[in-house]
């Protein structure tokens, strides 16, 4: 560790790896301070998320009545987004799911989907990407040695969403992303997953295959279907008290639901970049964030956080046969791998960065130091 290494006193984020984060006279950081002001306006385990609550189902089967489904929603077989179908069929929605098998489905979250869908009575739509192209897409990301190597996977799956929302004319998302589980997120070594052009460049450079018959989208098409067709992504896990052990629980009771063993651990690549990737080649240990979340809103304590840290973050063998099963898939040498690895990171913006991002980010920044 340098001698400025820093753990806020708090939660459990550390500067190890992230130049954005700042630590007060407390010793309490950014990030767990933001989420905790951010907390009351949007968070709501109370009376109050109930009422949210039960407007929100009362809307969404008004102005869908006439529709197939009141709502479409990402289905990956983690606990987020199948706590969240779940939940939907309580409250009596008509649910359109849709799951992007990459091929790294872990069985588990496979049986998990299956499981629940049948259960719940819902409609399941699985997309495929073109195996050649994705895999080369992956391929590619590894060699550019970027961190956000999920970016291909995150944003079909966001495409297929907005594809389906302007075919079937649904324009509610029902979002698994939420407060109790997710308030603190790391922002270095990140990227956004809507950065088409980066996306292109990437593969410009150092992939061996078009990607014309990969679905993606970009962050101006994604605003533009905000704005004309008037969609929008709803976050019901902020009306109602989150909390991650009851949820399992709920979801054995209710299909056998299994855990996969961590948070994203649901598929095979995304275990790899979360437990893997990140750490070793960029000292980014995403658990920070996930046990963060936790203290925030009150499931775990600091010092059980702190034991968490302490484990390792994977089984050696387990891992090698991991990484051994994605190069084969992706076409990478493991000589090549170990190169990449032995060698510091890079940064999405050394590659070719979208004008319209530059300037949203830049108005996002304006507008956030305004109303500070």
């Amino acid at each position: 560790m340098s001698k400025d290494y820093r753990r806020c006193s708090r939660c459990v984020m550390d500067n190890s790896s992230d130049s954005t984060i700042i630590f007060d006279s407390n010793g309490f950081c950014n990030y767990c301070k933001d989420a905790l002001e951010v907390g009351e306006k949007i968070y709501f385990p109370n009376e109050n998320g109930q009422k949210k609550l039960e407007n929100m189902i009362f809307r969404l089967k008004k102005i869908n009545k006439k529709k197939d489904f009141d709502c479409i929603m990402g289905l990956s077989g983690g606990l987020d987004s199948s706590y969240l179908a779940y939940l939907g069929n309580k409250w009596g929605l008509r649910i359109m799911a849709i799951h992007v098998d990459d091929g790294y489905d872990t069985d588990i979250s496979v049986n998990n989907i299956n499981r629940l869908c049948n259960k719940a009575n819902i409609e399941l739509i699985t997309v495929k990407p073109d195996e050649e192209q994705y895999n080369d897409l992956i391929r590619a990301f590894i060699l550019a040695e970027v961190p956000n190597v999920a970016i291909p996977q995150d944003n079909i799956l966001f495409a297929h969403l907005y594809k389906y929302a302007r075919k079937t004319g649904i324009k509610q998302f029902l979002s698994g992303g939420n407060y109790a589980l997710e308030s603190i997120l790391q922002k270095g070594n990140t990227y956004t997953a809507y950065d088409l052009a980066n996306i292109k460049d990437i593969n410009k450079k150092f992939g061996k295959k078009p990607i014309n018959k990969l679905t993606f989208i970009s962050e101006f098409q994604r605003d533009l279907d905000r704005h004309l067709l008037k969609i929008e992504s709803i976050r019901p896990l902020n009306y109602i008290n989150y909390n991650r052990k009851q949820a399992m629980q709920e979801l054995l009771d209710f299909c056998d639901f299994e855990y996969y063993g961590s948070k994203h651990h649901e598929n095979n690549l995304t275990k790899f970049i979360q437990t893997y990737w990140f750490v070793n080649k960029f000292g980014v240990d995403k658990r920070t964030s996930h046990l963060s979340s936790m203290i925030i809103s009150g499931q775990m304590t600091r010092d059980e956080a702190l034991k968490e840290l302490e484990k390792p973050l994977y089984d050696e063998k387990e891992m090698d046969c991991l990484i051994d099963s994605i190069l084969n898939k992706i076409q990478l040498s493991r000589n090549t791998f170990n190169e990449i690895m032995k060698r510091p990171g890079k940064q999405h913006n050394l590659y070719k960065t979208s004008k319209y991002e530059k300037v949203k980010d830049c108005r996002y920044r304006v507008n956030k130091k305004e109303t500070q």
